[in-house]
C-alpha cells in the first residue's frame, strides 16, 4: 500500500505569514483560561500524594521566606551590608555558632551582650569636683552561661574641646574581687578591647581576659555565674562636655544562623539565597523548556533543511561542556547573574530534549486531526502553536518542575568557585567562603552545613512534585 501523503503547503508569503501567526497567537492567548482550568483540575489530584503535598508545602515555605526577606532585608541593603567591612559588623562575635546550637547539644553558651549608655543601659552618677565633673558609669548584668565569652570591649565617646578626659575602669565580680582594667584618654569613638591589652594580659598573668575577668576562683576553667559589673569613671576637666561609652561582650553562640570570620550574620545569604536560587533555577528551567520545545516543533513541522539544521545544532551542543565553559567565561569576565543566566540558557536550549521533544512532535505531526486541520487551511504558525505544541504539555510541565534543582545547583556550583555574581550573597558563596576559611578543619560546621541542607531541602522539594506531577500528567504511570 502506498505511503500516505501529506497535502501540498501554499507558496510562502511572509505578509500572510505574519498575519497568520499573530491570529494563531491571538486564538493561543484565548485557550489560555480553559487550559488553566484544565489544569487546576489536574492539580487538584495531588493531594492524593503524600509526596507532592510535601513538597509543595516546602516551596510555599520557601516563597514565604522571599516575602519575609525583600521586607526586612531590602537587596541594595544587603548588598552593600555584606560587602561592607568588619567594622561594619563590630557588635557582632566572630565565628559564633547559631543559637540553636544550644538546644541541640544541650549547653548554654553565653549570647553577646550589648549595653550603651547612650541608651540608657548603665546606671550613670555625675558629680561635681571643684572644676572637675566626674562621671560614673556602672554596667550590671547577669551572666548565666556554661562557657566563657569570645572577648569583652568598650567604645569611647567624649565630647570635649581641648583638655582629654581621663577615664579609668573596674571590673567586679559576682564573689567581691575587683580587677582594675584601664587607666586612659581616649578619644571619641576609641575602642578598646581586653584580648588586645598586654599590661592586663601581664596582670593576669598570661590568662585572656575573657577567661581570667570570668572564672570560678576554686576551679579556673569554670565560668562563675553570677552579676557582674564594669564600672567606668571619668573626670572631665572642661565645662559643657559629656561621656558616654558602649559596653559589648561578645558571645559564642548568636543568631539563628551564626557569623562568619569576618563577624558577618550569616542569616542574611541564607534569606537572600532563596530568592536568588529560585529566580535562577525557575527562569533558567522554563525559558528554556519553552524555547526547546518550540524549536523542535518548528523543525518536526517545516522539515527538510530547517530540521536538519536543528539537530545538527544539538548535536554539536550536546558534546560542549557546559560547566567549564561557563566557569572560564565568568573567570575571564566580571559578570552578573543574570548574564550566567542568560549563558546556561543559550546552552542548555540545544541540548538533548530537542530530540525527546522531536520524537513527540514526529507522532503527533502524523495525528489525523493535524492532516485534517492543514486541509482546512490552518497556517503553519497555528498548526505548531494549537495542535503540535499542546500535546507535550504533559511533558512540559514536569520536565520543568525536575529541572529547577538541576540550575540552582548550576548557580551554586559556580559561585562556590567564586565564578558567580560578585554582589550578591547566595548559598554557594557562603560555601567558598567557609571553603576558603577553613571551616571543617576548625569545628565551625554550621557554615557549610546550613546553605547545603537549603541546596538539598529545594532540590528535594521541585523533585518530589515533578515526578508527582509526571505520574499525574502521563496517563502511562497513573495508578488504576
Amino acid at each position: 500500500m502506498a505511503p500516505r501523503q501529506r497535502p501540498l503547503r501554499p507558496p510562502f508569503n511572509p505578509v500572510d505569514q505574519i498575519g497568520r501567526f499573530f491570529l494563531a497567537v491571538v486564538d493561543l492567548i484565548s485557550e489560555i483560561p480553559r487550559a488553566l482550568t484544565k489544569i487546576g483540575m489536574t492539580l487538584w489530584q495531588l493531594r492524593r500524594y503524600p509526596s507532592a503535598v510535601l513538597g509543595l508545602t516546602i516551596i510555599f515555605m520557601l516563597l514565604g521566606s522571599i516575602i519575609y526577606t525583600v521586607r526586612i532585608y531590602p537587596l541594595q541593603e544587603a548588598i552593600v551590608l555584606w560587602r561592607g567591612s568588619e567594622s561594619d559588623w563590630q557588635e557582632y562575635p566572630r565565628l559564633a555558632q547559631p543559637l540553636w546550637y544550644n538546644t541541640l547539644t544541650g549547653q548554654n553558651l553565653p549570647r553577646t551582650i550589648i549595653m550603651d549608655s547612650q541608651l540608657g543601659a548603665a546606671e550613670r552618677t555625675e558629680t561635681m569636683l571643684g572644676e572637675v565633673k566626674e562621671i560614673v558609669l556602672t554596667y550590671t548584668f547577669d551572666f548565666p552561661y556554661d562557657g566563657f565569652p569570645q572577648e569583652p570591649a568598650v567604645y569611647f565617646y567624649p565630647i570635649y574641646r581641648e583638655k582629654v578626659p581621663y577615664t579609668t575602669m573596674t571590673w567586679h565580680t559576682p564573689d567581691g574581687r575587683e580587677y582594675r582594667l584601664l587607666q586612659i584618654s581616649p578619644s571619641y569613638g576609641q575602642r578598646h578591647r581586653f584580648s588586645q591589652d598586654s599590661r592586663l594580659m601581664r596582670r593576669l598573668d598570661g590568662v585572656a581576659p575573657q577567661q581570667a575577668l570570668f572564672a570560678h576562683p576554686d576551679s579556673p576553667g569554670t565560668p562563675l555565674q553570677g552579676e557582674y559589673q564594669l564600672q567606668i569613671i571619668t573626670l572631665m576637666f572642661e565645662e559643657e562636655t559629656e561621656f558616654e561609652a558602649k559596653f559589648m561582650l561578645h558571645g559564642q553562640v548568636h543568631g539563628l544562623a551564626g557569623t562568619d570570620s569576618r563577624r558577618r550574620d550569616l542569616m542574611i545569604p541564607l534569606l537572600w539565597g532563596v530568592p536568588i536560587a529560585l529566580s535562577f533555577g525557575l527562569l533558567a528551567a522554563f525559558t528554556t523548556t519553552f524555547f526547546t520545545m518550540t524549536i523542535s516543533a518548528v523543525g518536526v513541522w517545516w522539515g527538510g533543511r530547517v530540521d536538519s539544521l536543528v539537530q545538527r545544532l544539538s548535536e554539536v551542543n550536546m558534546v560542549i561542556p557546559v560547566f567549564p565553559v561557563l566557569a572560564m567565561y565568568t573567570a575571564f569576565f566580571t559578570v552578573r547573574i543574570w548574564t550566567v543566566l542568560g549563558l546556561a540558557i543559550l546552552f542548555t536550549i540545544f541540548g538533548s530534549a530537542i530530540k525527546t521533544y522531536r520524537a513527540l512532535f514526529l507522532q503527533v505531526r502524523e495525528s489525523p486531526y493535524v492532516e485534517a486541520a492543514q486541509a482546512y487551511g490552518a497556517s503553519n504558525s497555528r498548526i505548531v502553536l494549537l495542535y503540535l505544541v499542546p500535546r507535550v504539555l504533559p511533558v512540559l510541565i514536569p520536565q520543568i518542575m525536575i529541572l529547577v534543582p538541576a540550575y540552582v545547583f548550576l548557580e551554586a556550583g559556580l559561585a562556590f568557585l567564586g565564578l558567580s555574581d560578585v554582589y550578591l550573597p547566595t548559598w554557594g558563596k557562603v560555601i567558598n567562603d567557609a571553603h576558603l576559611s577553613g571551616a571543617l578543619f576548625s569545628g565551625h560546621y554550621y557554615w557549610i552545613l546550613q546553605p547545603a541542607f537549603l541546596l538539598m531541602l529545594t532540590a528535594f522539594a521541585f523533585a518530589m512534585l515533578g515526578f508527582t506531577l509526571d505520574r499525574v500528567f502521563n496517563p502511562r504511570l497513573r495508578e488504576r
